[in-house]
């Protein structure tokens, strides 16, 4: 069973503030409002900034000398594939209502769902020695739609270190970085299990954002560019990452950043050891 829009991913949080997040792109919320709906996220380890347009999270460096597929991932979900691990402090027990709570946040900025990628079966179909050539039977149409810009950033000494997600991520068919874009916002889906129960899809597999394509759609965001296709074009940039294991801080923003906003500063992550 699929939704067509992701509301019951608000389901864990207050009914009013639930709704206000919906509204709340269509609608300025009053001050009082806006406060509390902002603490109720930061209880949970989640900074909303509504007058930024951002949402900021705890993660770790995963994967710096591997193939990637993910840039954001849950404990359990696929780690070894994954630039970044969210939730690593949080009980299993607690990631279902974490997930859901992400998304939330990401509704509030006024996001909208987008389109997954599309396989589209080619006519004519390419013949058996094409495909035996290596054409492919489909046309792949990029994911499309509304998004976000996704950064991280930390402080290793005094230094701060503030970079688009895409810089961090190596491109090895164009010997460059992963090409800047927005990614698309996709709010993950509800889904059936074989027990009757309706789950996340997101929280249940525990990937977040991806990089590579997968047509089932179950991430909250994925890579928007036609590259995107490829499932073995993408490293880590070793060279700007800490080491495994070290904190950082994932930024989803409305717009593009320039610089660190001022009042994220103060709540970055310390790189224990950094030597840069």
């Amino acid at each position: 069973m699929q939704h067509s829009f992701p509301i019951l991913a608000l389901s864990v949080l207050p009914l009013g503030i639930a709704a206000w997040a919906v509204a709340g792109a269509q609608e300025p919320a009053q001050d009082e409002n806006q406060e509390r709906v902002e603490q109720l996220f930061a209880a949970q380890g989640i900074r909303l900034d509504l007058d930024v347009g951002l949402v900021a999270v705890p993660a770790v460096v995963e994967v710096r000398d591997d193939l990637l597929e993910y840039v954001a991932v849950l404990p359990h979900g696929a780690a070894h594939e994954s630039l970044f691990v969210l939730g690593v402090e949080l009980d299993a027990s607690a990631l279902d209502d974490w997930a859901r709570s992400l998304n939330a946040a990401l509704l509030a900025l006024g996001v909208t769902p987008g389109k997954n990628a599309e396989w589209i079966e080619k006519d004519p179909r390419p013949s058996e020695q094409e495909l035996r050539d290596g054409a492919s039977p489909y046309e792949v149409l990029a994911p499309s739609g509304d998004g976000l810009y996704l950064y991280a950033a930390w402080f290793e000494g005094d230094e701060l270190f503030f970079y688009r997600i895409e810089d961090l991520v190596r491109d090895l068919d164009r010997r460059r970085t992963l090409r800047r874009h927005r990614w698309v916002y996709l709010g993950s889906r509800m889904i059936t299990r074989k027990s009757g129960e309706e789950s996340f899809a997101a929280a249940l597999e525990g990937n977040l954002v991806n990089i590579s394509f997968f047509p089932q759609g179950n991430t909250l965001l994925t890579g928007g560019l036609p590259e995107c296709i490829q499932q073995t074009s993408w490293l880590p940039n070793a060279w700007l990452l800490p080491e495994r294991g070290a904190p950082v801080t994932m930024i989803f923003s409305r717009e593009r950043l320039d610089t660190l906003p001022a009042g994220l500063r103060d709540d970055l992550p310390h790189v224990v050891g950094g030597d840069r």
